[in-house]
């Protein structure tokens, strides 16, 4: 079933207070983002549609306390998972609710760039080629 758009733009709402929200669509989901920044996703993995905030191994402990199920689904018969969590039930109310859980998710999104920044190897630029002649220009002949 398709993501739908109206739940969308409420989620953008709840995540507010990380600054303002895009939703874009993702595999028949979206993913709303900050700033460049992917802090969350909508998917429906069976059970209904849900808002699933960025994780990582930093914030896992919080997510989990909260009863938070981590995003999970085969791929070729093998099971996978990313880091983005359920949101916490009571979150979902209002942007009052879900602050706490907004920041943490554009702190572990913050975390991510950094990371893939620093694992990013450097490429060095080549040398510049040695100046030719321009195109059009004589050539001198050889003899």
């Amino acid at each position: 079933m398709p993501a739908n758009t109206d739940f969308a733009h409420y989620c953008c709402d709840l995540l507010a207070s990380a600054g303002r929200c895009v939703a874009k669509r993702m595999f028949g989901g979206f993913s709303i983002s900050t700033d460049g920044l992917t802090i969350a996703i909508l998917a429906d993995l069976g059970d209904g549609e849900k808002l699933w905030l960025k994780g990582d191994d930093i914030a896992r402990s919080q997510y989990e306390a909260e009863g938070c199920k981590i995003f999970s689904y085969q791929a070729k018969g093998i099971p996978r998972s990313m880091n983005y969590f359920s949101s916490p039930e009571e979150a979902m109310d209002s942007p009052d609710a879900m602050r706490h859980w907004a920041a943490l998710a554009l702190s572990c999104a913050l975390r991510a760039r950094v990371s893939k920044s620093l694992a990013k190897p450097r490429i060095e630029s080549p040398a510049k080629p040695k100046a030719s002649a321009p195109r059009g220009a004589l050539k001198p002949i050889k003899n």
